[in-house]
């Protein structure tokens, strides 16, 4: 019997495929809830901090949503919203929110802060993003993947970007401990660090799945079941690493032609925001530095029927209602 009570939520090498496997069951349960319009108020009369230093259109809309179809109260405190790390110290922060909030959110930059969350508080502290992990995108990720094919160990997945950044990292650990063969298409300079590979090889091999590295697009992407990508600059990157990273990664965008050398059932996935054309300020932006009206994906592909971005989005509700529900439950 999985008991989550009272357990944060900070990164998926903490938490076991059992573990992980109950928060998508119970994920799927949520989903169908919804759907149904069956009422599930389960958390009544709790209060959840959402504490974020990078703004999110997703993460917060998710959490916000879940929380109050849970039946708790959710107090947003954004980037500008507290004084975490400026007048006052992350332990002291924690501690305070701990004696308001049975819950908390962090979303921001270093993990050691979200870390120090948990360590302080006394209060289930959940991930929503830091620089290393991105550990809530992961469970609507594989659960988007498990709507489609109807299981996951066994999976092709196909990373395609910066291998370092923290969806990539993540990606690696989740598919390392569900038994998910994960290929990373990147450069050698933007591989992961030694130490997150060792890790991953051992989770890999107690699962039965494979870890591969490589700068070819088309021998990475062959017989793929998913292929992934993320946004080639992270948010609070300065613009000047935007020439630098294009030209390491603009081999690695997702075309037509990457998906069609995958597995013909293949699905796309992003975890948004992407630049798949110029109705954004930045896209615009880089169109006019770099001549260049799509970045890590096609328009042609992120549009297509093969693309799931979407379901992947809602997913992200469901999902990270069900680690809220999992870790607070009485």
């Amino acid at each position: 019997m999985v008991d989550l009570r009272g357990r944060s939520f900070l990164k998926l090498i903490d938490y076991t495929p059992e573990e992980i496997n109950y928060l998508l069951e119970l994920s799927d349960s949520f989903k169908a809830k919804r759907h149904n319009h069956e009422p599930h108020r389960y958390l009544e009369g709790l209060n959840v901090a959402l504490l974020f230093e990078k703004d999110s259109t997703r993460t917060r809309c998710s959490f916000e949503v879940a929380a109050n179809e849970l039946g708790m109260s959710p107090v947003y405190i954004g980037p500008t919203g507290s004084q975490m790390g400026k007048k006052e110290s992350i332990r002291d922060t924690a501690e305070v929110l701990g004696r308001m909030f049975d819950g908390i959110e962090f979303r921001g930059f270093s993990q050691q802060a979200v870390e120090d969350l948990a360590k302080y508080s006394g209060v289930p502290v959940w991930n929503g993003l830091t620089d290393d992990y991105h550990p809530t995108q992961m469970l609507a990720d594989v659960m988007t993947a498990k709507e489609n094919f109807g299981y996951l160990k066994g999976l092709n997945w196909c990373f395609m970007g910066d291998g370092r950044d923290n969806v990539a990292n993540s990606l690696m650990v989740v598919c390392s401990k569900l038994g998910i063969n994960y290929t990373c298409c990147t450069a050698k300079e933007l591989e992961p660090k030694q130490e997150l590979k060792d890790i991953c090889a051992k989770f890999a091999q107690e699962s039965g799945s494979t870890i591969t590295f490589t700068d070819d697009s088309m021998a990475g992407s062959k017989n793929a079941d998913v292929i992934y990508t993320d946004v080639w600059v992270s948010m609070g990157e300065p613009t000047e690493k935007w020439g630098e990273r294009i030209n390491y990664l603009k081999k690695f965008q997702v075309t037509k032609d990457i998906m069609a050398n995958a597995n013909p059932k293949a699905i796309f996935e992003h975890c948004l925001p992407s630049f798949h054309n110029l109705d954004t300020a930045i896209g615009k932006e880089v169109y006019e530095k770099y001549g260049l009206s799509e970045l890590e994906v096609t328009d042609e592909v992120f549009t297509s029927n093969q693309s799931k971005v979407m379901d992947e989005a809602e997913n992200r509700l469901h999902t990270i209602k069900a680690v809220m529900y999992a870790t607070l439950k009485k």
